[in-house]
Formats: C-alpha cells, structure tokens, sequence
C-alpha cells in the first residue's frame, strides 16, 4: 500500500500544478505498482472522446492524444458505469483496446483503468499499466487511491 512518503509525494505534487501531481502519481505508480506506462485522460462525455492530459511515455502516447470512446466494452464498463476495470494479459488487452499492439510493443502486457468520477459524472482515467499480466487485490486499491489523486488534477 501506499506509505507516508508516497503521500507527502502527492500532497506537495497536488499544491504545485495538475502536472506536478500527475508526476507524482506516476512515480507512486512505478515505486508501488512497477508501472511501466502511466495515462491519464480527459472524457468529453458530449463528443465520445477521451483526451490524454499526462503519460509516463509521450514518444509513444502523447499528451494531447484523443480517442473515440463510443458504444463499447470498454466505455461502458469504464465511462458509463463507472467501475474500474482491469485486464490482465495479451488477451484481455486486444479484448479491450485498439492500440493492442503499441501497448505489446512496450512491453506492457496488463492494464488497470480507474475511472475519475465526480458528481456523478466521469472526468477522465487514471490507467496503470504493467509489464506483469496479473494484478493482486491489493494492486488495484492502490491504482484506485491513486484515482483519488488523478481526480484533483482533472478539477485542478
């Protein structure tokens, strides 16, 4: 679980800047969790779309970066839903997401997607992702706290 000094990490990323904090949360996310790439997004609920406000890997998903979200597994479970979802594997990652290959292609081979919900509406995504295909119980709390901070970022 999170420590102290992760804590202190966030708190003093969350009193400088929305980068700041998101920086924060991918060093927690790599001393915790050994993520290897580390996204989060803006949803645009009206457009279908999601807008990568921060990433651990810019050459190979850079800020800025939009998808179309629209009428699938993975947008309901995660965007209209609002629950967190994760999937271990190659095959649960090509199940899940278009760009299968890019994430393969980096070595990430399991992904943790955190929906940042605020009054009663989802902002955006915190997604972990790992080399490992499995995450433990106690991973994914940890993904899901770290949640909590990416959300002060988005309303930042």
């Amino acid at each position: 679980m999170l420590t102290p000094h992760d804590i202190d990490a966030l708190s003093a990323g969350a009193a400088t800047s929305p980068d700041a904090l998101f920086a924060a949360i991918h060093q927690v996310a790599k001393r915790r969790l050994d993520a290897g790439l580390v996204t989060a997004m803006r949803h645009d609920e009206a457009a279908a779309t999601v807008e990568r406000l921060y990433s651990s890997d810019p050459g190979a998903y850079p800020v800025g970066g939009r998808k179309l979200k629209r009428d699938s597994d993975w947008s309901r479970h995660v965007l209209v839903e609002h629950r967190v979802l994760v999937s271990g594997g190659d095959d649960a990652l090509r199940q899940h997401y278009t760009d299968q290959a890019t994430v393969c292609g980096i070595g990430i081979h399991s992904c943790v997607n955190v929906p940042l919900v605020s009054g009663g509406k989802c902002l955006g995504t915190l997604n972990v992702l790992n080399a490992r295909a499995s995450w433990s119980e106690d991973e994914v709390a940890a993904a899901r706290v770290l949640g909590l901070a990416a959300l002060v970022a988005v309303l930042m």
